[in-house]
This record gives C-alpha cells, structure tokens and sequence, in this order.
C-alpha cells in the first residue's frame, strides 16, 4: 500500500469515527441500530421502591426479550410493553434534583411522546383525600423557591411569627415569600411560572377513562376504612421537604389551595414542559400531614392505586408502531 493511500485511509477512518462520535452526543442511543429502543415510546416515571413493586405485582409490563433495560448515568431504564403499550420506564429517586435529571435522560436517549408521572403523596386536606386515595391535580406547584425576609419586614406570604406557641409575637425567622421558577423552552424567551398544569388533553381524557376504574382497597391482610376513590381538580405542593408538620401543610392548603404534597411532581412537569412535551401526574396519597404513619400496607396500597390510573391512562394513549416492523 502507498503512503498516500494509507493517509487518504487513515483521514477516512478520521472522519468517520468523528461523525459516529457527534452521532452519539445528539442522540447516543442511534449508535445501536436498535430500533426497540430509538422508538417512540410513552416514558413511565416513578419515584420509589414501592412504586415499582406495585408496577412489577400487577404483571402489566412485560420487559422487551431482546432489551429489557439500558443503564445510563446510574439510572436504569428498562424497556418493554404496559398493557400491549410500548414504554420506558425509570425510578427518579426523591428530590427535584434527582427527578429533572432523570426526566430530561430519558428524554434525551430515547424517543418519548410524552410522560406519565406516578407516585405517592401526603394529603393536605383529609375532607377531600384521605389514605388510598388518588389524587390527579389539575396543575403543581414548586413550593421549595423561598425569597427569605430580613427580621423587621411587613412583606411576607409566610409570617413565622404567626406560628408562634402558644401566642403569636415575633419571631427572629421572620417571614417567606415564594418564588416563581424560570421556564425555558425551544423559540421562547424564558418564563417566569408558579403552576405548572397538566397537559389539557391528557388530562381530559383521564377523566373520562378513569371514571370507573376499581381501586384495591385490601393488601396484606390490612383494608382501608373506606372504598378509595380517585380525586380530580385538586391542586399539589411540591418541594425537597417531607411536609410531616401539620401547621406548615395546612399554611399551603390554606395558601395555595394545594390537596397533596410530595418532593418531586413539579421537577417533572417542568422538565416535561421545557422539553414541550404531554405530561400527566398522578399520586396516591400514603399518609396525612402531621398524623401517625399509615403503615406500610397502607403506603403500597397508595402506590398499587396510583399505579392502576397510570396505567389506565396509558392503555388510553395510542403509540405508533415500530419503524422496522
């Protein structure tokens, strides 16, 4: 071989192994030719160990033979069929931080029409939503964004001062007030937002097909008081704190209006929005803010129920079929 062949060889190798390498940066997952996974899929996500046990007892998801996960940045994914529906599904973890990642991964790497967010929550308001119960709101709140006053100021949405016991007075915490969230997304200049609603189709659709569904109201031996329902035109609370404090859960209630509490539905549905993709949340309420744990019975029927709306809605959103079918 000539030394000018060699080079003209050595330059092609270059450029293609360039290209493969910017290929694998825009989208990672085509370098696989593995069209079970670059498809489009509708993207399942959930928060916890609990959430995924009731997805795994129900024996509605069905991993791909071939693929039946990826693991990417610690996170797996794992691929298959819910209810003859092609999705990938991922467990976040607790916290903003960990869910928004994990959305926008997903987003990333594969080829989702859109995300169905499930989980559990704490009740606000137990005249409305008790134990088992499943709430699907309307929209979600960050409610973690603090502008924290200095001691001395009349400004304040929450005024600590006002919780004072047994008689209120001042107090050196002084008062809060919440912050909007900067919502960026593709052609738009960024937007400055507190609520975060559900995608309007979805969501009306969810009230049609979730009219009738059965909830479980036994595990374990252990039964709810009542039959459990599901919950619509509610709105949630959401930040990196565990609301256990009976007096703060009733502030946001009072507040904001706000039925359930948990750590992670905002980070999703902004995620979600920012990518301009449909999203759905829906929680399963395990406990009441600032009363006894429910148990964990109790907690997994919360979660099994969520369960069972996410997958109805599912059932109710078409997916294409593969391109190499």
């Amino acid at each position: 071989m000539s030394s000018v062949n060699l080079v003209v060889m050595v330059v092609g190798l270059l450029v293609l192994a360039q290209q493969s390498f910017q290929m694998s940066l825009t989208n990672p997952v085509a370098e696989t030719n593995n069209c079970k996974i670059d498809f489009t899929r509708l993207g399942l996500v959930l928060t916890s160990d609990t959430n995924e046990k009731a997805l795994q007892d129900s024996g509605l998801f069905t991993p791909d033979a071939e693929t039946p996960y990826v693991d990417i940045a610690g996170r797996r994914f794992h691929i298959g069929t819910l209810n003859a529906r092609y999705i990938v599904y991922v467990k976040i973890g607790g916290n903003s931080v960990n869910a928004a990642i994990a959305v926008q991964i997903l987003l990333n790497r594969f080829r989702v029409h859109g995300i169905i967010h499930f989980g559990s929550a704490g009740s606000l308001d137990k005249t409305s939503i008790v134990p088992g119960d499943v709430s699907v709101p309307l929209a979600v709140a960050f409610t973690g964004a603090w502008d924290w006053k200095k001691f001395g100021s009349t400004e304040g949405k929450l005024i600590f001062g006002e919780f004072n016991y047994p008689v209120n007075g001042e107090n050196l915490l002084a008062s809060i007030d919440y912050d909007t969230i900067k919502l960026f997304s593709v052609g738009q200049s960024p937007q400055d937002v507190f609520w975060f609603p559900s995608t309007t189709s979805w969501y009306s659709a969810a009230t049609q097909v979730l009219q009738d569904l059965e909830l479980s109201q036994c595990y374990d031996e252990v039964c709810l008081p009542s039959k459990p329902k599901i919950v619509f035109g509610t709105k949630g609370s959401s930040s990196d704190s565990y609301i256990k404090n009976k007096a703060y859960g009733d502030f946001l209630h009072k507040a904001f209006n706000v039925s359930t509490a948990d750590q992670e539905s905002a980070a999703v549905a902004w995620t979600s929005l920012s990518n301009e993709k449909p999203f759905i949340v829906i929680r399963g309420a395990s406990n009441v803010a600032g009363e006894a744990s429910s148990g964990s019975q109790i907690s997994y029927l919360a979660s099994y129920n969520a369960f069972l709306a996410a997958a109805k809605i599912i059932e109710s959103i078409p997916t294409p079929r593969l391109a190499c079918e």
